[in-house]
């Protein structure tokens, strides 16, 4: 499996956990992690935006088809293994990660927050992190 991290800071607990989980999947070919454009700070919060681009494995098929509408042919077709939507039920099984917070034919998204208090400090920052599939 291919893994891209290049644009990707390493920042989020979440995503990190969610890409162990991807990782071993046998029906997923490549990874791509990227921090998205919607990160941000400020006074007593932080936004980490962070979106996975999966590729899956796919099998080659036979399909009966008739070209020019009368001669049958039989035409190889990759199918993929798994689909976005049979993702998300894997996901949705695995206890660490759960159910979609939101999904369509063409993405899940996930939002995880909470609440880190350094020890020197006596207020703290809520952090919220937003994670894509697509």
């Amino acid at each position: 499996m291919e893994v891209d991290r290049r644009a990707w800071s390493g920042e989020g607990d979440f995503t990190a956990r969610l890409l162990e989980v991807l990782q071993q999947a046998d029906d997923i070919a490549a990874l791509r992690v990227e921090d998205a454009p919607a990160s941000r700070s400020g006074t007593g919060y932080a936004l980490l935006a962070n979106e996975i681009f999966v590729r899956f494995t796919t099998e080659r098929r036979s399909q009966r088809v008739r070209w020019l509408g009368v001669l049958p042919l039989n035409r190889l077709v990759e199918t993929p293994r798994l689909t976005l939507g049979g993702l998300e039920l894997r996901l949705a099984g695995i206890e660490e990660i759960g159910p979609a917070d939101y999904a369509d034919d063409g993405m899940l998204q996930y939002l995880r927050t909470e609440r880190v208090v350094a020890s020197y400090q006596t207020r703290g920052y809520k952090l919220v992190e937003l994670v894509r599939v697509y």
